[in-house]
């Protein structure tokens, strides 16, 4: 008889509370009992941040800056996916092409993301678009990677079979190529999320008036370091969430 067990799912969760608990200790050693009370360190210490995100939603800039960093995370991420699936296919399925843009392909993708920012606030002015730029071309690449990888993957019998039973080209794609290469794809989109999200917050203080980046930047001017930390945090328990979401969606794959 077949049983599921779920032992191993159970005993991740102390260590992994006792890793958390040893991190914020260490936290609040280095900024409370290191530094002092009379060091600025002191002000990015675990105890001021519940207090800080308490002001910062009382201000009611938290979930309007959190929602604008989402739209702008989802739509960057949709231009990559729209660009890069294709583009993946186009390579995994035609060699040539591929050995032919090998090198523009590394060349591009080895540039930093935030190195096209004055190019597109040049372009695009100062607002969304170039916030959205910075995060499809930081994870673009990953998509197209793992999309032409997973097409080099497929066994090449079954588009033999597909063949001999008369089948088009869109019939291949779509009845063999893509239900194949989707768990590829779903890794790719997976390692761009997470690119794109640690792209978009520098992307965001590039002279936008919204959005996690800019509450940084503002916080930062108004000595209010308490808040910073507490962006700091809200940014990462964001980053951890997105992940495993879409983690637990590759799992049910």
């Amino acid at each position: 008889m077949n049983t599921v067990d779920t032992r191993p799912r159970a005993v991740t969760w102390p260590p992994r509370l006792a890793a958390v608990a040893v991190a914020l200790l260490l936290w609040w050693i280095l900024t409370d009992l290191v530094a002092g009370p009379d060091s600025l360190l002191h002000e990015f210490g675990p105890h001021h941040v519940p207090g800080a995100v308490g002001q910062l939603l009382d201000r009611g800039v938290l979930l309007p800056d959190i929602a604008v960093s989402m739209r702008r995370l989802l739509v960057g991420l949709l231009i990559a996916v729209t660009v890069g699936v294709p583009l993946g296919l186009l390579l995994g399925l035609r060699p040539g092409v591929e050995h032919a843009v090998a090198p523009v392909v590394q060349f591009l993708r080895m540039i930093s993301p935030l190195s096209w920012a004055p190019i597109t606030v040049a372009l695009f002015g100062i607002g969304n678009q170039p916030v959205i730029f910075l995060v499809a071309a930081a994870s673009v690449w990953p998509i197209v990677l793992n999309t032409a990888a997973g097409v080099r993957a497929i066994d090449s019998g079954l588009l033999l079979v597909a063949r001999s039973f008369g089948a088009s080209r869109r019939e291949q794609l779509s009845a063999v190529i893509l239900p194949a290469i989707r768990g590829q794809v779903q890794t790719g989109i997976r390692i761009g999320l997470g690119i794109a999200w640690v792209v978009l917050v520098p992307a965001e203080m590039l002279g936008v008036r919204s959005g996690l980046g800019y509450q940084i930047l503002n916080a930062r001017d108004q000595l209010a370091y308490d808040q910073v930390m507490a962006v700091i945090v809200v940014i990462g328990v964001i980053g951890y969430a997105l992940d495993t979401l879409s983690r637990v969606a590759l799992a049910r794959r």
